[in-house]
């Protein structure tokens, strides 16, 4: 039975779980909710997600809600299945979870922010707050250049030698960074942070969704 996603193929949270899935091999389908016009926030998607925000999956009975606990749930549920996401060790798997924190906390909001004031509120008619661009861009200039340092040291991905979610959970946010806001000199302008981008972004499964959403 397929998992179903409620969400908008182009909203970088859901990508986040739909490239999982597809790393997976986990059957599923997208049940759209419209962001823009704020279809998220009736009352029966409500019940689904208290904080009306996508994703939210329902595998038979089982209701799941914020991406990075999903594709940790995936990972680990499946994890006979496809590559290995989360590390083989206790350790491994300390590192994994510790790059995605990184993520979610030094680099998403930055990401995020950028984002919504150079592409999403223009396309709503409005101005963005170019300052607040640039003082994220500077805040974000200083967290790439310790990803440059640790890619220089791990083996090419974040949590070691091999790809896992720490790295999967970036492609959403560096995607929308390098195509949609036009700040790919922040990766591009950094050796080890380019082949990097390069190496996950060229995955199948991210291939294929991109096929999907684009």
């Amino acid at each position: 039975m397929a998992v179903k996603v409620y969400g908008s193929v182009k909203s970088a949270c859901s990508q986040r779980v739909l490239a999982c899935f597809l790393e997976k091999g986990v059957e599923f389908e997208i049940v759209h909710v419209d962001l823009q016009t704020g279809e998220q926030k009736r009352p029966d998607f409500l019940l689904l997600q208290p904080f009306g925000q996508v994703p939210v999956i329902e595998d038979g009975e089982f209701r799941l809600f914020e991406s990075r606990a999903i594709i940790r749930y995936y990972a680990s549920k499946y994890a006979d299945r496809g590559p290995d996401l989360l590390g083989a060790t206790a350790e491994e798997r300390a590192v994994v979870d510790q790059w995605l924190e990184v993520e979610a906390h030094n680099f998403n909001d930055l990401v995020y922010t950028m984002v919504l004031q150079i592409v999403i509120l223009p396309r709503m008619g409005e101005k963005g707050d170019l300052a607040l661009v640039h003082t994220c861009e500077q805040k974000l200039d200083k967290v790439l250049d310790v990803y440059e340092e640790r890619l220089a040291k791990s083996g090419g991905y974040l949590a070691g030698d091999v790809f896992t979610l720490a790295d999967l959970s970036h492609l959403p946010g560096i995607r929308y960074l390098v195509e949609e806001a036009k700040m790919g000199h922040l990766v591009t302008e950094r050796k080890n942070v380019n082949a990097w981008w390069e190496t996950i972004s060229n995955r199948p499964a991210w291939k294929k969704l991109m096929n999907i959403a684009y």
